[in-house]
């Protein structure tokens, strides 16, 4: 997979993350603090995000210190939807229920041995195809077309 990786800070598990895709065999391709010196969290989680809506990649994972900025910026961008994990059961949650297709990683919170867990759950899982899902998700696409189009 080509996995766009990016965070407005370097630490022990970007490193880690980074490495643990690349011996997995992913093409991971790096934006923000992990490219370049300085990044700031909004062009950080939003730059790699508009090119996965443009199909340059099958996956983006996102850093920040907290995760909270990342996840707000990321889920800006119309057709995103950014899940915050901190735990291998949200992480599976949020792609089977919530179609989540952006993981953001809190570099406070998170072990490298928890994000491997967290990583593992989140490429495990697939998307949920039952009525209750898909009624949500549809329903999530509604709510984000109504607001793009302005207030009402």
């Amino acid at each position: 997979m080509r996995i766009a990786v990016s965070s407005d800070g370097k630490s022990r598990l970007t490193r880690y993350v980074i490495e643990y895709l690349r011996s997995a065999g992913h093409n991971v391709v790096l934006f923000g603090a992990l490219r370049k010196k300085n990044a700031e969290w909004v062009e950080a989680s939003s730059v790699p995000v508009e090119q996965f809506m443009e199909g340059k990649f099958d996956e983006v994972i996102l850093f920040c210190w907290t995760g909270t900025g990342a996840a707000i910026a990321a889920n800006k961008v119309p057709g995103i939807r950014a899940a915050l994990c901190t735990e291998p059961d949200q992480a599976r949650g949020a792609r089977r229920w919530n179609h989540a297709n952006v993981l953001v990683l809190s570099m406070q919170l998170t072990s490298n041995a928890k994000a491997r867990e967290i990583l593992d759950a989140w490429f495990s899982e697939e998307y949920g195809t039952t009525q209750f899902d898909l009624r949500n998700v549809a329903k999530l696409d509604k709510l984000e077309k109504k607001y793009i189009k302005g207030r009402p």
